[in-house]
């Protein structure tokens, strides 16, 4: 099945007319983007949108096969000329199925959101899944057969491929294909960067794909470290490298702090922010959760949980610390970088960068930024990939 797109952007496109933000203002030339519409096997034009002639043309195509127009969502704005010799545009209702006349099968998927999804299948066997801007599957039951391609909006609604996931219906050779592309993230490495973690991918308007021929489905790094000063955006970015998996289990290593209102209230907001569907641990024991297999972990943070580690060998004692103290902070930190090492796991982990700036004036403060610096770089060490967020911008460091 060919499936060729003939826009990859929001509803208005991108840049946005009239629209002053930075990512707008950017986003010309080869990183503007039309508003999405598919044209599968030249037959089927899903999303009526301005210029579909002229686009099909620059991808060397024709519209004049096509034999049936089918619209995913609402058209607000300015009505949209149809082309000459195109049919009707219509959409198909929820559950019900189409045969379009070339011997391709549509059925409608239900949608949470105003608009319809469209399941493609070919003569051949091949299975496409189309869903509109801002929408997400309804009551998908588990075990479905995985689509080969789906084309949604993966930046808009990632709890999308969440339920996509959780069904089955995107499997690990499933090709995601981000569209509906709006002004949310920079275009270029950082959007490439957002949906490879979703293990997903986005492609120039004009693109032609074949449905079920075998393409590298990009890889989700096993183990991230995420790094960054405070308020710098580091446990958000943690948050977005695991939102579109369907079973997180979020390892809080603060505990509880009673009688601490503001602790209380910075726990509740990370807790609003995450998906419903992950649960949480508040522990610091990590090296048994690393050891077995299970769902991916977020951990946040190693700098709390090495602020434990040092209170359970009595580490601000200087006297203790020169004893026996940093022996046994040092052989529990080995521990720990040697479970990241064997884990089987997703991992992404949190943690503060500090000594940038003044030095502490206490033996004891001086002696945590040191082994958490220590910490930060042996972690690191074992994983494919790890990120600075610095003033809420990702900078790759590895991977």
């Amino acid at each position: 099945m060919e499936l060729t797109l003939l826009g990859t952007g929001a509803p208005s496109g991108l840049p946005r007319p009239d629209c002053p933000c930075a990512v707008c203002a950017a986003s010309r030339g080869a990183l503007a983007r039309a508003a999405t519409a598919l044209l599968v096997d030249g037959a089927l034009l899903l999303d009526l949108t301005p210029g579909a002639a002229m686009a099909a043309a620059r991808s060397g195509h024709s519209l004049a096969g096509v034999r049936q127009v089918l619209l995913t969502h609402p058209h607000n704005g300015p009505a949209v000329d149809l082309p000459a010799g195109l049919p009707a545009a219509g959409r198909v209702p929820d559950g019900r199925e189409l045969t379009l006349i070339s011997g391709h099968r549509v059925r409608a998927v239900p949608m949470d959101h105003p608009g319809t999804g469209y399941e493609v299948t070919s003569l051949e066997g091949e299975r496409l899944l189309y869903l509109p801007p801002g929408g997400a599957p309804a009551g998908l039951a588990e075990g479905l057969a995985a689509y080969d391609t789906v084309v949604a909006d993966v930046v808009g609604r990632p709890d999308a491929i969440v339920r996509l996931r959780a069904a089955g219906a995107i499997g690990s050779t499933t090709d995601v294909i981000a569209v509906h592309i709006d002004h949310d993230v920079p275009a270029g490495p950082e959007l490439a960067r957002r949906l490879a973690a979703a293990g997903a991918r986005a492609v120039p308007d004009g693109t032609t794909l074949y449905v079920g021929e075998h393409h590298a489905v990009p890889d989700v790094p096993r183990r991230t470290l995420v790094t960054g000063g405070a308020r710098s955006g580091k446990s958000l970015e943690a948050e977005r490298r695991l939102e579109t998996f369907p079973d997180v289990l979020y390892v809080a290593t603060g505990g509880r702090r009673d009688g601490d209102p503001e602790w209380a209230s910075r726990v509740a907001l990370h807790r609003d922010r995450r998906p419903g569907a992950w649960r949480t641990v508040e522990t610091c024991d990590l090296v048994p959760l690393l050891a077995h297999d299970g769902p991916p972990l977020l951990i946040d943070c190693l700098s709390l949980w090495l602020t434990d580690a040092m209170d359970r060998v009595d580490a601000w004692d200087d006297a203790k610390w020169a004893a026996d103290g940093e022996r046994e902070l040092h052989a529990r930190v080995a521990e720990l970088v040697a479970a990241v090492r064997e884990t089987s796991r997703t991992v992404v982990a949190v943690t503060n960068e500090v000594g940038s700036g003044v030095v502490p004036a206490t033996p004891s403060g001086r002696r945590f930024r040191d082994e958490l610096g220590r910490l930060n770089a042996a972690f690191a060490a074992e994983c494919e990939h790890v990120l600075l967020v610095v003033a809420g911008q990702v900078l790759v460091l590895r991977g």
